[in-house]
């Protein structure tokens, strides 16, 4: 009988890369929660604050585009053990500096490399889950919210503490970087056989097959920018809960976000990912129906926690999508798919922020809910034997250690 067991090798690459994505749901936490103390640092008024806070995003969606054209001449992993370590640089010098330009720089460099780092673990992610020949895409997401719930209580322990921002960042950074140097050594890469003016090909002639995921994620991305950047202004605001109680959502969506890629593979594993989409497409709609018909902040937090247990399956089952539909360019297809993560993020906040100030903010949560549950037009697209792939045609891959 033989052992379908992955190898240790697989195994060591599976646990080295959880860990990255851990440590940059951390670092990203760190930087997102502690926003108001970077403008308190810098001085940086209201006006001027959403121009640094988009130009994050376009810059990894740079990121992005760049790390796409790298990986045809190195390895993924290697990228990703050059990158990580700048991300975590780059936030510490964003809460050390002094003068504006300084802060621009960080940010800048921090945009440009948390796109490559977003783009190359998702790219490891999706040949370690062709080798283990069964869903692990939402394990590692967990990991990476694991790790931003893990930052978001150390923002919140420094904010409590009244901790500068150089002391809260310079011992985490100088923990986070060899943990994530160390784990760097077991990455594994899977390389594909054909020559580049294949992956090429066949990278361009992907975009129209690509479409409806790209459109998946951003939808996705738009729903998680809502609750990020509204949920607690919601409760106060709308739904007049205490300004205590407003901060508990974000949390709560973490928490079940956590859960639900905690055991969402198993749930592929048994009912298929197109299902699983469908279910997490429409728990998600659930979810922001409940928040705009809400009458009070406990039935509010009902609907975010719906929208944790919903949202939490679209992103990471779309990168796998991805991966399954071009095994032969599936590191050009992951690079090209993340840049609409920062497409959702960037349109999700100004979107309802714009349409609950012409109309109310119940209403506006209605056009997030109408987009995430455009998803289940798209579910086919996340087939697990998708055309031309998995009919004995396609090449065998070799294992390599990055």
């Amino acid at each position: 009988m033989t052992d379908s067991r992955p190898s240790r090798r697989l195994r060591q690459g599976r646990a080295s890369l959880a860990i990255s994505f851990f440590v940059q749901g951390a670092i990203f936490a760190l930087l997102v929660t502690r926003i108001p103390a970077l403008q308190d640092r810098y001085g940086i008024s209201d006006g001027l604050l959403p121009l640094f806070l988009a130009a994050v995003p376009i810059l990894a969606g740079v990121g992005s585009v760049a790390t796409e054209h790298l990986v045809k001449r190195m390895r993924p992993g290697l990228v990703l053990r050059v990158v990580q370590p700048i991300v975590s640089l780059a936030l510490l010098s964003a809460g050390s500096g002094t003068a504006v330009w300084q802060l621009a720089v960080a940010l800048a460099v921090f945009g440009l490399t948390v796109g490559a780092l977003d783009a190359s673990m998702n790219m490891l992610g999706v040949s370690l889950q062709r080798a283990y020949g069964r869903s692990i895409m939402l394990g590692f997401h967990g990991a990476y919210s694991l790790g931003g719930i893990a930052g978001a209580s150390l923002a919140w322990a420094g904010a409590h503490w009244d901790l500068p921002l150089p002391t809260l960042y310079a011992p985490l950074v100088a923990t986070l970087v060899p943990v994530a140097l160390v784990a760097s050594r077991w990455y594994v890469d899977h390389q594909g056989a054909e020559p580049s003016e294949v992956v090429r090909g066949e990278a361009t002639a992907s975009m129209r097959v690509l479409l409806p995921l790209c459109l998946v994620m951003a939808f996705a991305y738009i729903g998680d920018s809502t609750v990020s950047n509204w949920s607690a202004k919601y409760l106060e605001d709308v739904l007049h809960s205490s300004e205590q109680l407003a901060t508990v959502p974000y949390n709560v969506y973490m928490v079940t976000t956590l859960l639900g890629r905690s055991f969402g593979d198993l749930g592929v594993r048994r009912f298929g990912a197109v299902a699983v989409v469908r279910a997490g497409a429409l728990l998600a709609g659930g979810g922001f129906a409940v928040v705009a018909a809400a009458p009070g902040a406990w039935v509010g937090m009902a609907g975010f926690t719906l929208l944790g247990l919903g949202l939490c399956v679209l992103v990471p089952q779309t990168f796998a999508a991805a991966g399954r539909l071009f095994p032969g360019a599936s590191d050009a297809a992951v690079a090209r798919l993340n840049i609409f993560n920062y497409v959702g993020f960037l349109i999700g906040s100004p979107l309802v922020g714009a349409l609950g100030g012409a109309w109310n903010y119940r209403a506006a949560m209605l056009v997030p809910m109408a987009l995430v549950l455009m998803t289940i037009r798209y579910a086919r697209s996340f087939s697990p034997v998708p055309a031309g792939y998995g009919d004995g045609h396609e090449r065998p891959r070799t294992v390599d250690v990055g």
